[in-house]
């Protein structure tokens, strides 16, 4: 699990910037359009897809079940909004 999207595999590019909001054509830029099997991405590219065409907002918060509270009663979070 990670806490953010970030704007390249920061583990190839140590200028890889966290980002906490993001829209969907960027993400879908980021990630590609194409499932491929070891593809490491936190929100797959075909489910990508439908999420933007449904207008739905999902939030990479990673596993921290106080941040997800947080989220969850609308509270400053840890973690990237794809929109």
């Amino acid at each position: 699990n990670i806490d953010y999207v970030y704007s390249a595999d920061p583990k190839k590019d140590p200028g890889a910037e966290k980002l906490e909001e993001i829209s969907w054509p960027e993400f879908r830029k980021l990630v590609g359009d194409v499932w491929d099997p070891g593809l490491n991405t936190p929100f797959d590219p075909i489910a990508s897809k439908e999420a933007e065409k449904e207008s739905l907002q999902v939030a990479i918060i990673g596993n921290d079940i106080h941040n997800l509270e947080r989220l969850l009663r609308s509270e400053s979070f840890k973690g990237t909004t794809i929109s």
